[in-house]
């Protein structure tokens, strides 16, 4: 994992990370539950790249937007399902992890306009 402020987005996903079109092209997590996810396992909030997701952002409830196109930066993404914890969560958290991350793990979303994003940009509903 690359933290960076500023990346493509493109029908396969970020510029430099593996392609993977479709529904699960972007993930997102919201950084409010980085510290609930922290907390079930009785430490700090967890360090996004641990989860391994594309974009961190914070301020919008990203479950209330399933189905629902949203715009970040230039690009335009359209929320499709939950992501959920793998079963690496307990080796990079330790006993727990999987079940820390179970309904926390953020979201994915297709690309349905390419654009560039970068670091503050706000994450908007489309209408």
């Amino acid at each position: 994992m690359v933290n960076v402020e500023e990346v493509m987005i493109y029908d396969g996903g970020l510029f430099g990370d593996r392609s993977r079109a479709g529904k699960r092209a972007v993930t997102l997590i919201q950084q409010e539950h980085l510290a609930a996810i922290g907390s079930y396992l009785g430490r700090e909030a967890v360090a996004p790249e641990v989860l391994r997701r594309n974009l961190v952002v914070s301020g919008i409830n990203l479950a209330a937007l399933k189905g629902r196109e949203v715009q970040v930066g230039e690009a335009i993404l359209r929320f499709t399902v939950i992501c959920a914890p793998c079963s690496r969560m307990e080796e990079a958290l330790g006993k727990g992890g999987y079940s820390a991350v179970r309904g926390h793990g953020g979201w994915c979303a297709e690309v349905v306009q390419p654009g560039q994003v970068k670091l503050g940009d706000p994450v908007q509903p489309v209408d």
